[in-house]
């Protein structure tokens, strides 16, 4: 079961980052009025100021999504281990 808990915290990890990934990027739209700078569109312009704080903001994002996740998930194990002790 510590084993289907640990795969269950990684799957809420993956949702978790891309659920945020698309609120930056919503975000990001609406605060701008541009695309966000990815890398991968030629013909969008970008400075050096707006990839740089993009990219912060997103680390930013994603640090506090894995922080919450693993918490989360070691939260369960523990919980889990206590209710096999009761029983």
């Amino acid at each position: 079961m510590n084993i289907f808990i640990k795969l269950l915290g990684t799957g809420v990890s993956l949702l978790a980052g891309f659920v945020g990934t698309k609120l930056v990027d919503t975000l990001w739209e609406k605060s701008t009025g541009s695309k966000p700078p990815k890398g991968n569109d030629d013909d969008v312009p970008t400075t050096l100021r707006h990839a740089l704080t993009f990219a912060l903001i997103s680390a930013s994002v994603s640090a506090v999504i894995q922080v919450l996740a693993n918490r989360g998930t070691q939260r369960a194990i523990t919980r889990f281990a206590k209710s096999q002790d009761l029983v």
